[in-house]
């Protein structure tokens, strides 16, 4: 079976999506996710910060099962291949020894910010099993597949380069005196004098109106937003022979954030060769180095939450330019370098012997990334801190595959396929840190800091820290290991080019099930009929009309290891603040993992079942394209942590038997709509209908309650939990009464000024069975819509990309209503940001509930904060010019030479109040942390020789 016919095989049997990523690379983008973002049919991309270099997900097809961590988010992620490369991705393991998800411990750098566009030449989007069975469990989630550009026998040389401008955002500052005239109507409405200057509870920071550092100039935003420069340049060069080729390219990229400081560089080196000595063997090599250097933001929530230390948080950040100048001063008087390698590779050899073909493979994937901290006493009230991070995530695998085309008669078509392979996955930490350095010069002395001598006897300096200065220091190191060895066969078959069949067997076994499951097995069947070759083959109308359908079966891997031990104990050092507390004086002692649960035996595979039925259409000499799909998936076996053993100590038992579905429809529209010689007009639009629903927990529970998210069988698992809010009681007659008693909320009786909640259950008392699932954390449809105009050598391109039927909580304006339940701790909830002094949102369209309720009437769990995140944006304005004959000299014979300017993140239409409806996390929570998603412009140049 030719090539040719191979390749119309493999597009007639899968849902696959192909695209040249030449107009992709014109978006200064700094990872794949952003160059994905609305480019396929049931590709979700979420950005929940426009800070450069941080870490985005990606969803295929719905997320698989309810996201209530990062470990779960990191499980629903699909793989992504470059050149035949299964990449790595930072474990969430490192979230064990943190209080809070905010940030991975590390880097906290997108794994994916190392591809250069510019080194690729195609980008597929497999979405069934018919086209990712081939890669194993790894691919339940769906593949995207990277292919780079390949060595050339003719020389060629190509430059491509943009320099570009992010705008600052328009923002709307405030300062004491306008938060005080906020927080006046409340004392108006529920204080005897209505005068907040006679709280004494009232805050330091806003009580004295004729303090200019507060009700002053709120003029901070100079300092911390600014317009910022990008800039990307990738040279290339290919050469050779047809027996020798190679291409090597090297990349440098500088995005500036336009906000608290940030910036991510990017230096990159990518080698292909290709080698053959003889006709029938070929020797292929690729290595791709990065490194990444990223200067992150200076959010206090973060910096606390990475430390495990709260200062007194009395007074905020001023408001005032001098004043935050002096912070960033002292900010500056401490470093945080943060900073990535990434190298990936493959060595293959492949033979050739016309019907049979042989392929051998070795890749490596490597990531390390370092994280050198201090902070100066300055910061902390006296108290230094500094720490050192370094972890690698490494993959290594050994791929073997072999096949053989077969034709008979002429007209029946038969490729096999065998292959094996080998993966082998290493992920490992080591996090040190320490407070109370001796001075600001020395940032870490580890000397003094261990409480036993050598011999065991007591350490007098560490004892006696009044003589002797010590630091307390801290050090955390872990590693998982896991191994995949995976066997497959697969045939295809086709009749004249009519009928396809495809069929695939495998078996994977993994060091990450339990020993009586170690072992995996997946059949996926595929078919296609050429309906126009059959039935329409004198249409001209009709060019292209095939149906195919796929079904199959692929198991899901457990990420943790601890799930393939059963019963276990753990070692792990406890002190106060850190959420590991089993320790005995500070030592490390062996103990049950009572916070992460209870991990018995009897854990099977989880696994996927999937079907998709589909239909690719051309038509009017094809210059319309239609390509629809409806899809199901079924996961079974997931694991999910019950809350039980609690007599025992532990927080919840790790089980099976959690089922998810999914369904939904993809559709890709494409047309040349004119086709004339001097002007063209190609449009696309490409939607996702998803809809999920959980249809199983483990013990036939028919529901429970997970970190305040109700998790009920037959309803979606993107759904919020929330009270229904009707409004406010104004006065007290207002109040039901239930026995002589005015309605409670948890036992706390309602007055007037409380929120009107919703009594659901007519119990007569608001409680949690009041609560109802209401909103959707992910988008019910979207997709994106292209639009390229060409007249002459002009060009000009518009893209839009869309969610609709997606909700979000406005976390950030219930924190700005509960101020009272804000001011005077010392933990995260009471932290304010420099941005505490920006206007989001509008304040007008909430009720002025009494803050000093019990009830806490701004709770984030009610539907007043539930709030339409839908959204329309112009994403891209792209306009060129082919100068490819202008420039063509005597001397210099030009290939192509292509100038552009390019307009992104244009405007966004939405509903939504808050700062920008992208910019929330997995959880559907806007905190108001996610930095401004900036207006682009770039002049870039591409030229090829």
């Amino acid at each position: 079976m030719n090539n040719i016919i191979r390749r119309t095989l493999y597009n007639k049997l899968a849902d696959s999506v192909t695209k040249k990523p030449y107009d992709l690379s014109k978006f200064p983008a700094v990872s794949l996710q952003q160059l994905l973002k609305g480019q396929f049919a049931g590709l979700y991309v979420q950005e929940p910060s426009g800070e450069p270099g941080t870490v985005q997900n990606m969803f295929m097809r719905g997320a698989p099962m309810p996201l209530l961590s990062q470990r779960d988010v990191y499980q629903s992620q699909p793989l992504v291949v470059l050149d035949g490369i299964p990449l790595v991705t930072e474990h969430p393991f490192a979230y064990d020894i943190q209080l809070y998800d905010y940030n991975r411990l590390g880097t906290a750098t997108n794994p994916f910010a190392h591809i250069d566009m510019n080194n690729i030449a195609s980008i597929e989007v497999l979405k069934d099993l018919s086209a990712t069975a081939v890669y194993g469990p790894r691919a339940v989630n769906g593949v995207i597949v990277l292919t780079s550009k390949t060595p050339v026998a003719a020389k060629s040389i190509t430059f491509d380069s943009y320099i570009g401008l992010a705008q600052r955002p328009h923002v709307n500052t405030i300062n004491g005196k306008y938060e005080n005239a906020f927080r006046q109507r409340f004392y108006d409405l529920y204080t005897t004098n209505g005068r907040y200057s006679d709280d004494e509870n009232y805050p330091i920071y806003l009580s004295d109106s004729l303090n200019n550092v507060y009700s002053g100039k709120s003029d901070w935003s100079d300092l911390y937003y600014r317009n910022a420069v990008v800039y990307g340049i990738n040279f290339g060069i290919s050469g050779g022979t047809d027996r020798a080729n190679f291409r090597f390219s090297l990349g440098d990229l500088k995005n500036n954030g336009i906000a608290d400081g940030t910036v991510l560089n990017r230096y990159s080196a990518m080698f292909n060769i290709n080698m053959k000595p003889i006709k029938w063997l070929l020797f292929s090599a690729m290595v791709n180095a990065n490194r990444l250097d990223r200067q992150r933001n200076k959010y206090l929530r973060d910096r606390f939450a990475q430390i495990n230390y709260f200062p007194d948080l009395s007074a905020p950040l001023p408001p005032n330019k001098e004043y935050y100048a002096d912070y960033l001063a002292q900010y500056k008087k401490g470093f945080d370098n943060n900073k990535i390698n990434i190298v990936d590779g493959y060595a293959k050899i492949g033979i050739d012997l016309g019907r049979f073909k042989f392929t051998t493979t070795f890749n490596v994937d490597y990531n390390e990334g370092y994280r050198d901290v201090f902070y100066a006493r300055t910061l902390l009230q006296g108290n230094s801190y500094a720490s050192n991070y370094f972890g690698y995530s490494q993959r290594i695998m050994a791929d073997n595959k072999a096949s053989y085309d077969l034709t008979l008669n002429k007209v029946n078509d038969f490729h096999f396929e065998v292959g094996q392979s080998t993966q082998w996955d290493t992920y490992k930490y080591s996090n040190a840190y320490a407070y109370k350095g001796v001075n600001d010069y020395i940032k870490i002395d580890l000397l003094d800091s261990n409480p036993k001598n050598p011999d065991g006897s007591d350490n007098p300096n560490y004892l006696n820290p009044t003589a002797f200065p010590r630091e307390l220091t801290f050090r955390f190191l872990d590693k998982i290991r896991h191994n995949l060895v995976s066997f497959y066969a697969k045939t295809d078959y086709s009749f004249k080019e009519k009928y396809f069949i495809s069929a695939t067997v495998r078996a994977d076994g993994s060091s990450n099930a339990q020993p009586t499951s170690r072992w995996f097995y997946s059949p996926v069947l595929s078919a296609a009929w050429n309906i126009k070759k059959e039935l329409l083959d004198n249409s001209t109308i009709i060019n292209d009309l095939i149906l195919r359908a796929s079904a199959g079966r692929l198991g899901r891997l457990n990420a943790f290891d601890n799930y393939a031990q059963g019963p276990q104990y753990t070692a792990s050092v406890g002190y106060t603040g850190n959420l590991t507390v089993p320790g005995y004086n500070a030592f490390g002692v062996l103990t049950r993992p009572y916070a992460t649960g209870w991990v018995g035996y009897g854990i099977p595979w989880s696994y996927s079942n999937q079907l998709n039925i589909g239909a690719d259409a051309g038509f009017l000499n094809n210059r319309l394209h239609l390509s629809v799909d409806w899809y199901l998936k079924q996961e079974k076996n997931l694991l999910i942590g019950i809350p039980a053993f609690a007599e025992y100590g532990y927080k919840q038992s790790i089980e099976s038997g959690m089922a998810v579905n999914n369904s939904g429809i993809d559709v890709s529209i494409s047309a040349d709509i004119i086709r004339n010689t001097n002007f063209g007009w190609t449009s696309s639009l490409n939607l996702n209908r998803n809809s999920n629903k959980l249809k199983a927990l483990p013990r036939g529970l028919n529901q429970i309650i997970v970190n305040n998210r109700l998790l009920k069988v037959g309803s979606p698992v993107d759904q919020y939990w929330l009270l229904i809010n009707d409004g406010i009681y104004k006065s007290e007659s207002e109040v039901p009464v239930v026995n002589g008693q005015p309605l409670k909320y948890n036992g706390i009786a309602l007055h007037a000024g409380d929120p009107r909640w919703r009594d659901i259950n007519g119990d007569n008392a608001i409680d949690n069975n009041d609560k109802v699932l209401k909103g959707h954390s992910l988008p019910k449809l979207s997709g994106g819509y292209d639009n390229n105009f060409r007249y002459g050598n002009w060009n000009l391109n518009i893209n839009l990309y869309f969610n609709l039927g997606r909700d979000l909580i406005h976390q950030e304006m219930a924190s700005r209503f509960d101020f009272i339940n804000r001011e005077g701790n010392s933990d995260v909830n009471s932290v304010k940001e420099i941005t505490f002094w920006e206007k989001r949102g509008d304040y007008n369209k909430y009720p002025l509930y009494n803050p000093w309720s019990t009830v806490i009437p701004y709770r984030v769990d009610q539907d007043l904060f539930l709030e339409n995140a839908s959204f329309l944006k112009l994403r891209t304005v792209s306009i060129g010019y082919d100068l490819t004959k202008a420039m063509r000299l005597k001397k210099i014979r030009l290939t192509r030479f292509y100038v552009y300017a390019t307009a992104n993140n244009v405007f966004t239409i939405t509903p939504y109040t808050g700062q920008d409806p992208e910019l929330v996390s997995y959880d559907g929570y806007d905190t108001g942390y996610g930095l401004p998603i900036p207006r682009t412009y770039t002049l870039g140049v591409k030229m090829e020789l």
